[in-house]
């Protein structure tokens, strides 16, 4: 499969080609054409619905998975006499672990194909998924939810690396936010399910539903995926793959991308950990199902991720990076009232603003990495949920020092590291038109 054109030349290291580092802001916004015989999917093509509601089920089944403590963390507290920071862990922990493994698990992607890698991710995550109920510690639930988040690693940057793969440049941004859009109801779907059966039955009953959804998500995926046909297997070169993440690191846009993804998820990591304290607490005093069902604010998500495309072809990709930050900022000052009504419409505009950010941000690395987009991937991966471990953790910290208005202190430093990152950028994008006029054509930035 011929790379995407990022209009960017490249150098060769080694034995490998690897992009020249970026200077502009964005990808180039030039699409290659579709050469005759191209048999990547698009939405006109067969497979692609499958492929589509396939990674949506493995989207569904990641975060109901990842997340599943986090409605619980009130409970969990309850039942273990442990603080908000320390129940906090039961989610940083799996998130943690996820951020690490990453790398080395879209390495054997590039070797053992991306759907066997998802395939072997589900599997291990799912059954961990049965046996986390019965943790008879908080030390043991943390554990058990850190090898979950390892097992989980192997599907994000394979999920991004195979739709790179198998799907036409045009239509990378809505698949992309598809699977985005699987997540968000993952997340959604989780979060409520927990709420409402721990209120009526515990939090472990509570997590033994999410690990049954997380199954019956697993065989979907495994009966509606279909086969890689572009992938080309590479082997397992250490030095290959430290060149390859070298060079990643090297390009100036996948710096930026990658600190974008951490810290929109800081924000979102920080307010959904630290949300179910605030509500079961004064003035609120809600109970626990309530609060569950608090996250079909989640269907937002869904819409924002899924219109990513749209937005981008209106706004650019530096525009619809600018709105998502605009609009997390004002769900953060919103949710400082102690109304409920304008707690879930911050909420709303806070889950609306991240998915936007995120599809545009993990869109942008899978177009401008030409090689070793696994890489790309994990490494963007990585920082995301390097992102949402500190979020949880520093959030949860927050709101003990200082209560809800220290958790929205900490997601508004969060939002201006991503505006600086994105002025940044933009001052990057208008030096280099300026110096290289001849390349201006082809520059993403409106």
């Amino acid at each position: 499969m011929p790379p995407a054109d990022t209009g960017a030349s490249t150098v060769v290291v080694g034995a490998s080609a690897q992009p020249a580092p970026h200077t502009s802001a964005e990808p180039a916004s030039a699409e290659p054409a579709a050469a005759p015989g191209d048999t990547r999917l698009d939405p006109g093509r067969p497979g692609y619905r499958r492929m589509s509601f396939g990674l949506f089920a493995a989207g569904v089944a990641t975060f109901a998975l990842l997340y599943s403590t986090q409605a619980l963390l009130p409970s969990v507290s309850a039942s273990f006499g442990a603080s908000a920071g320390q129940a906090s862990w039961t989610v940083s922990a799996a998130t943690g672990a996820l951020a690490l493994a990453v790398l080395p698990l879209s390495a054997l992607s590039e070797r053992f194909g991306r759907r066997q890698m998802m395939t072997a991710s589900l599997t291990v995550a799912v059954t961990l998924g049965m046996l986390v109920p019965f943790a008879p510690s908080l030390g043991w639930l943390i554990a058990l939810r850190a090898v979950q988040g390892a097992a989980l690693a192997g599907l994000p940057a394979s999920a991004m690396a195979f739709l790179a793969e198998e799907v036409r440049p045009k239509a990378l941004v809505a698949a992309i936010g598809l699977f985005v859009a699987g997540n968000s109801i993952g997340g959604m779907s989780g979060r409520i399910l927990t709420g409402w059966i721990a209120q009526l039955w515990g939090w472990r009953v509570a997590l033994g539903a999410v690990g049954l959804l997380a199954v019956g998500c697993a065989v979907a995926f495994h009966l509606l995926m279909p086969r890689a046909r572009h992938f080309v297997p590479g082997s397992l070169n250490p030095k290959a793959l430290v060149r390859t993440v070298g060079g990643h690191l090297a390009d100036p846009l996948l710096r930026r991308l990658f600190l974008i993804g951490g810290l929109f998820m800081t924000v979102f990591g920080a307010v959904y950990t630290v949300i179910g304290y605030r509500l079961v607490e004064a003035p609120f005093n809600l109970p626990q199902g309530v609060v569950g069902s608090i996250f079909l604010v989640y269907l937002v998500g869904t819409v924002s991720s899924a219109a990513a495309g749209r937005l981008v072809g209106r706004l650019g990709r530096r525009g619809a990076l600018y709105l998502a930050v605009s609009t997390t900022a004002a769900g953060l000052l919103l949710s400082l009232a102690d109304q409920l009504v304008a707690v879930l419409l911050g909420l709303v505009l806070i889950t609306a603003g991240f998915f936007a950010g995120h599809a545009v941000a993990s869109s942008s690395v899978s177009r401008t990495a030409t090689t070793g987009r696994a890489q790309a991937s994990a490494l963007y991966q990585s920082s995301y949920y390097l992102g949402s471990s500190a979020g949880g953790t520093l959030g949860a910290v927050a709101f003990h020092a200082g209560g809800w208005t220290g958790t929205v202190g900490l997601g508004l430093l969060a939002v201006l590291g991503v505006t600086s990152v994105t002025l940044y950028g933009s001052r990057c994008a208008r030096a280099e038109r300026k110096a290289h006029p001849q390349h201006a054509a082809m520059a993403v930035a409106r």
